[in-house]
């Protein structure tokens, strides 16, 4: 895998969430040194929480909390630059994740808000028509009288195979799990795996090279292990994001791991850590390796790129990065990038 020459950062941009920012910021990236310099700023988008980027890098899509709609971007190959190709309707209400079918046709989209997933149609320019089918999310409420009043889908994952489609429940202390149809665009319920009550799904990440997938849970800041096989997510083990010493406000956010699987990573906010786990190369269950104190507050996004972890944290402007230390614990890398209320970064 190439290493990225550009960076595009999201961000929270209303007085809502309390945010700073505005829009989406991109950033050239230095091939000799890691720096970063910022190259263009796509002002005046209502919070482009959460973006990705097209398989052939040609095009950028764009969620927005608190929002009904995606965005769509093409990008320039030769400079990172970006032109915008317009906005379409998922049919929901706060827009959180999203994710491209492989095919490439079809982006798959959580609308945290109403407790639905969408399906839109990529044209073959990369922009976007209004979603063509919408699915609501299975179960019922859990415990928490605020976090909990409804579904809220958080996350749009699809399996190795390309054939399923995760979206771990926050709401409804689940994850879904769906059958997709890459010919007509649409979703089937196939399974669903049950977390304990109070839980709060947010997002999951499969292991690269094994049938293992962890599910991170926000609202009680734990993973769970899981086997996956056929479409069905079969539970293994529970373990705290946590350490045991730590007593105050907290929940989960990002879940990483490493290209070989012998790492997953996961970030709390309250505490304000990245937590490490050793992995069981037989079933995947984890091991708590420690914790390394985030940039910032509020690390609510990770990513890994070229085995250095980039860790945004929300509410003190701050892009951070680190590379594995001795026993799996991070280590700080390079410049901390300054960028207001940052949630999100893709590369290329």
């Amino acid at each position: 895998m190439r290493a990225p020459r550009y960076a595009y950062i999201g961000c929270f941009t209303t007085a809502t969430r309390g945010a700073r920012g505005d829009g989406i910021d991109v950033h050239a990236i230095d091939p000799a040194t890691g720096a970063w310099t910022r190259i263009q700023h796509l002002a005046g988008l209502v919070n482009p929480s959460f973006l990705v980027l097209a398989p052939d890098r040609r095009t950028l899509y764009a969620v927005h909390g608190d929002a009904g709609y995606a965005s769509a971007f093409a990008r320039d190959e030769a400079t990172g630059l970006l032109r915008p190709l317009g906005q379409a309707a998922t049919g929901g209400s706060n827009v959180v994740h999203q994710a491209i079918a492989p095919s490439g046709r079809h982006l798959v989209i959580a609308n945290y808000g109403s407790g639905s997933v969408a399906v839109l149609p990529i044209g073959d320019d990369g922009s976007l028509a209004p979603f063509s089918f919408l699915a609501p999310m299975p179960g019922s409420p859990g415990p928490h009288r605020v976090e909990q009043a409804g579904s809220h889908p958080h996350q749009i994952l699809f399996d190795p195979s390309g054939r399923f489609v995760l979206v771990p429940d926050k709401g409804h202390d689940d994850v879904a799990v769906f059958a997709f149809d890459a010919d007509r665009g649409t979703l089937e319920l196939h399974s669903v795996l049950a977390s304990r009550p109070g839980a709060g799904p947010r997002h999951a990440a499969f292991h690269p090279s094994r049938p293992v997938c962890w599910v991170l849970n926000e609202l009680n800041s734990s993973v769970t292990t899981c086997r996956w096989a056929s479409g069905r997510l079969e539970p293994v083990a529970v373990i705290p994001t946590l350490p045991g010493t730590f007593s105050g406000a907290s929940t989960a956010a990002a879940i990483a791991t490493t290209t070989d699987g012998r790492i997953v990573y996961a970030s709390n906010r309250g505490h304000d850590s990245i937590a490490a786990f050793a992995t069981d190369a037989a079933d995947g269950r984890l091991r708590q390796l420690g914790w390394t104190r985030a940039p910032g507050r509020g690390p609510r996004f990770m990513a890994l790129q070229d085995d250095i972890l980039f860790v945004a944290s929300e509410q003190d402007d701050l892009i951070g990065r680190f590379v594995p230390g001795d026993g799996g614990v991070l280590d700080p890398a390079g410049e901390i990038v300054p960028s207001l209320s940052p949630v999100t970064i893709a590369f290329a």
